[in-house]
């Protein structure tokens, strides 16, 4: 078979290299696609941020109706079908998939499924049933991606120990559920399976949870947690885990101290490693970290001139966002059109109940770093639209240069942070100044509203809470 020649071969077809793929070739590039899974999409689309948003929205459903006495409105308790919702879940993220791949087929773009390998800088080999095919190119863009990590010590070989990948199968429901690991997948997939009715246990090795949030923004998530896991272990430790029956034994050390817990299922949700095994980077000029991340510069370049790298397997926050931006940036780079590089406000968002969401700098960052700012926030019990909703759980903060008014930073923690956050990214992205945000007529009531009050506070006339400052 003679090689395939092209312009752009892109590797891996997640948010990042579909996104590469398609604005080159709506760029007037020849593209080839190379994905090893059967389905487009990579890990958010089909074993991270699509299903684990279905879930948690069909698991929202059954806390709203239970919510629901209070205000005279009562439901009968909920019988949940696994395998109807595990449907719903798939069909879903099939089409999303098939979405993209009809995308692909309108823009030219020629997709080859499976495993890539680079033979040099110009070209691969990609290996499937059918045999190897060769591709010829002038750049390529990496973009494959991460996976779920899992330490030696855990992997026993036994499908109850889980990572986010099992986890979002959804096979059933443990009555008893040990979650490893307090950050944003453990958090979220916590939710998930204490709405669907598992005694979830979190552990984490830290004082606290959602690493990387303010405090203020994920003490009502901590509230939650509380609340609805059976338990909520912080500075807590996993030492070893092993099969019993049907179970699996898990020696843990609280305080000091040492026991052993059985529980149904564990899953291990202590960060993701980059998939830069098995590529072939070692007949290339790419150079990777030391923990196996691509070293790329601030416009996606890798130590080799024809190779690029962008997305998780590039290092950095791993989202999806991010790895979809930086494909843009590495396109323009190889097409020449005009690029600021990788100078961008990248927001953070935690699907939990209540949701986190944070973009700029953070109220700690700013500690930690000594900058100096302000901080202006304004609490949901004072939004009407949160008291028709139930949610004054929530709070909108901004962070202030106090020596020019401009927004640095916004958080919030509430219901529908994660779409309210992007007029924050707006505001910070373009150099707003808090006063901008103030006089900016946002539609009442609404959540929206929080941000302008937010503003509001910071110059010591808030409508609708008393003033803390003058300015």
């Amino acid at each position: 078979m003679d090689p395939i020649k092209t312009e752009i071969v892109v590797v891996g077809a997640g948010p990042g290299g579909y996104a590469a793929a398609f604005y080159a070739a709506d760029l007037g590039k020849k593209v080839v696609l190379i994905e090893r899974d059967a389905r487009l999409g990579g890990v958010c689309l089909n074993r991270g941020c699509i299903p684990s948003k279905a879930l948690l929205n069909a698991t929202h459903a059954i806390s709203a109706a239970r919510e629901s006495a209070h205000r005279g409105i009562t439901f009968a308790p909920p019988t949940i079908n696994v395998d109807q919702l595990r449907a719903w879940k798939d069909a879903i993220l099939q089409k999303l998939a098939g979405g993209i791949a009809l995308l692909a087929q309108k823009r030219g773009v020629q997709v080859i499924y499976g495993r890539a390998h680079f033979e040099g800088s110009n070209t691969l080999r990609v290996e499937n049933e059918l045999g190897q095919q060769f591709v010829n190119y002038d750049q390529a863009i990496i973009a494959t991606g991460s996976r779920p990590a899992l330490p030696k010590a855990f992997d026993l070989g036994n499908p109850r120990v889980m990572t986010s990948t099992e986890a979002l199968e959804l096979v059933d429901i443990p009555e008893r559920l040990l979650i490893v690991g307090g950050g944003y997948i453990g958090m979220e997939l916590g939710t998930v399976y204490a709405g669907l009715g598992s005694k979830v246990v979190m552990m984490e090795a830290l004082d606290s949870i959602l690493l990387g949030a303010d405090p203020d923004l994920a003490r009502p998530v901590l509230a939650y947690a509380k609340k609805n896991f059976a338990e909520l272990r912080l500075k807590s430790k996993v030492l070893k885990m092993s099969t019993a029956g049907r179970q699996i034994k898990v020696l843990v050390e609280l305080a000091g101290e040492q026991k052993e817990e059985l529980y149904d299922r564990v899953l291990v949700a202590v960060g993701r490693v980059p998939n830069a095994e098995n590529l072939g980077l070692e007949n290339t000029g790419v150079t990777r970290d030391d923990k196996g991340y691509i070293k790329v510069d601030a416009q996606q370049r890798t130590a080799d001139p024809a190779i690029y790298a962008i997305g998780d397997i590039a290092g950095g926050i791993l989202l999806a966002h991010k790895a979809a931006r930086e494909a843009r940036i590495a396109v323009e780079v190889i097409t020449g059109e005009a690029t600021t590089g990788g100078k961008f406000v990248l927001p953070a968002v935690v699907f939990t109940d209540p949701e986190v969401a944070w973009c700029g700098l953070t109220e700690a960052e700013a500690k930690e770093k000594g900058i100096a700012v302000e901080v202006a926030k304004f609490p949901w019990g004072a939004s009407g639209r949160a008291l028709t909703l139930d949610r004054t759980d929530g709070l909108t903060k901004l962070i202030i240069d106090p020596a020019t008014d401009r927004i640095l930073g916004v958080g919030i923690v509430g219901a529908g942070a994660g779409e309210l956050i992007a007029e924050g990214v707006m505001a910070v992205e373009m150099g707003a100044t808090a006063k901008d945000l103030a006089l900016c007529v946002h539609p009442h009531p609404t959540l929206s509203e929080t941000l302008m009050e937010a503003a509001e506070v910071f110059y010591g006339h808030p409508t609708h809470t008393l003033p803390a400052k003058k300015k």
